[in-house]
């Protein structure tokens, strides 16, 4: 199952605090994260942990069954609730039995979706900034998310200082995109290559950027070749109106020639 395997359920709730009369009440956010993982060797690790207006706040405890408090404001909770010894119990019994065992169902129901393999697709594109050259290589529409990105300069990899740090976000449907740019000199742009590895490829996957055609050249390409087309339907179109004149000429000639 692999890193894969790894769920958790965060739960984010927004909680208002009781405050002495004549003072404005304040809005606080209490964050929750709550499940376990699975890993390739079947292993198992609950956790449990609570966050306080963006600070850790409580953390449990599987090996002593009681609450960490990551502050201050947490000790009174903390207190409270190592009174109650039988919900620590359950708390790890849900933590190192039943969550992984609700997990490993939710796996081999989606075992046909996890599993599959969608390989990446690249785009290299160039833009240039003050002096240098920015090439970006981007990895799209691929899945699993686990991808490696790397630039190559003369067919060998450059030192991960050269480049900009692999980024790797989810897209809407499930898949992932990534990229990595490096800076180049102006006009060496052809000595770089991107290069990228995933489960869905065979073998790795390589990318250069092609410049495009300047926007004047391709604007009398088209028209030059729009001509040519013109000129061929018009030879055409004339060939055809020429047999038919000849060819009414012909029988003009003949029915003349019996009225004779």
């Amino acid at each position: 199952m692999g890193p894969r395997a790894r769920r958790a359920l965060p739960l984010l709730l927004l909680v208002r605090i009781g405050v002495p009369q004549g003072r404005a009440p304040q809005s606080h956010t209490l964050q929750v994260i709550l499940g376990c993982e699975v890993q390739a060797d079947n292993s198992t690790r609950g956790f449990w942990k609570y966050g306080y207006d963006g600070q850790d706040h409580l953390e449990f405890c599987l090996d002593t069954l009681d609450w960490r408090a990551a502050e201050p404001r947490a000790w009174a909770t903390k207190l409270e609730w190592e009174v109650h010894q039988i919900r620590a119990k359950q708390n790890k019994a849900y933590l190192e039995r039943d969550c992984p065992q609700q997990l490993r169902q939710l796996l081999e129901l989606g075992r046909g979706i996890l599993d599959q393999q969608v390989p990446p697709w690249l785009k290299v594109t160039r833009r240039v900034a003050s002096a240098v050259t920015i090439l970006q290589c981007q990895a799209l529409n691929f899945y699993p998310q686990n991808i490696t990105m790397q630039w190559l300069k003369d067919s060998q990899p450059l030192d991960a200082k050269e480049a900009e740090p692999k980024d790797v976000l989810p897209n809407g449907d499930g898949t992932y995109q990534g990229w990595v740019a490096v800076a180049v000199p102006p006009g060496a742009e052809q000595r770089y290559t991107c290069q990228v590895e995933h489960p869905g490829l065979g073998q790795p996957l390589t990318a250069t950027w092609v410049p495009s055609a300047p926007s004047a050249l391709l604007v009398g390409v088209i028209s030059g070749t729009t001509a040519c087309v013109l000129i061929f339907f018009i030879g055409i179109l004339l060939r055809i109106l020429m047999k038919k004149y000849a060819s009414r000429g012909a029988a003009r000639d003949y029915v003349l020639a019996d009225c004779e």
